[in-house]
């Protein structure tokens, strides 16, 4: 009997060692994500944004509460229709859209220049009415067209869209795009390609949308290239490489470092989080994304 009730003893401290083992993770787990939520100590430095699409399957106005949590000031990418609901929220749209015929069908093409115009033109007072500065804007794709004659053909229908720009104050932004990966045959794919049609157009209200992911992906020498070329860039995008993920150490670029020569040129404008998130916890990824750029 004495060593029947030894046992049970033994056996009872090793179920209760058991259970505290299987305790102890489970409640750090929740710890832990309880934690991912609270709300983020900002330096004050950056700017912050992000791009509404990488979010799609969060509701807008959650989007919106989670985004002023964070410490976000602006949610981009966004249309007229959900202004308001960003106004509400006390939060900015620091690169609207709702003009233009796509990405694929952009100003090198002559035969749509009438059309852009006309879609830049009516869009373009509604985003100074609702107070933002920047409009985007795509050159399209080559369909066999020469780099250089893609150049003069955006610019001949950019300097007709120009004065209406500089009338209301709004910047129109020519994003810079991968054509390896992501968007084959896109044309603006390099920053001296850009670079060269900010020149051509000769206005200060064409910048160029410079997207760290896509431009690592075609040319690397990020850091550098912003060094030069500041002055044609309005506004940042982020994004992991390779993947286009979070911005964390699983991916080949160190954005503090990338940050840092950004705000070293000057640079006030913001930066938007543009990396589609592979956690189950969207909105973690996104505040982690926010904290490794805040320095």
């Amino acid at each position: 009997m004495k060593n029947l009730n030894n046992r049970r003893k033994v056996l009872k401290k090793i179920a209760g060692t058991g259970l505290a083992s299987m305790l102890v993770p489970s409640l750090s787990h929740r710890l832990s994500a309880a934690e991912s939520h609270l709300p983020v100590e900002l330096k004050g430095n950056v700017n912050h944004s992000v791009c509404r699409w990488c979010y799609n399957d969060i509701e807008f106005e959650d989007l919106c509460k989670a985004a002023v949590e964070i410490g976000l000031k602006s949610i981009e990418l966004a249309g007229p229709e959900e202004w308001p609901i960003l106004s509400k929220y006390g939060l900015y749209c620091a690169m609207p859209w709702g003009a233009g015929l796509g990405i694929e069908k952009g100003w090198n093409n002559p035969e749509l220049h009438d059309e852009l115009i006309q879609s830049y033109a009516e869009e373009i007072p509604k985003v100074a009415a609702a107070g933002y500065k920047q409009i985007i804007c795509f050159s399209g794709n080559r369909n066999g067209l020469n780099d250089n004659i893609g150049i003069t053909n955006c610019a001949m229908g950019l300097k007709k869209i120009m004065p209406i720009a500089e009338e209301h104050g709004i910047i129109m932004c020519m994003e810079l795009l991968n054509s390896k990966v992501n968007h084959k045959d896109y044309q603006a794919d390099h920053t001296a390609w850009g670079v060269e049609l900010c020149k051509a157009v000769g206005s200060e209200n064409l910048k160029l949308l410079y997207d760290i992911y896509h431009m690592q992906i075609m040319e690397g020498d990020v850091i550098a290239t912003i060094k030069e070329f500041h002055p044609y860039i309005s506004h940042y995008h982020t994004g992991g490489v390779p993947g286009r993920n979070e911005i964390d150490e699983s991916q080949e670029l160190y954005y503090p470092a990338i940050v840092k020569a950004i705000l070293d040129t000057g640079y006030t404008g913001f930066i938007g989080q543009e990396f589609i998130p592979k956690r189950t916890d969207k909105i973690a990824s996104l505040k982690q994304g926010v904290e490794i750029c805040d320095i």
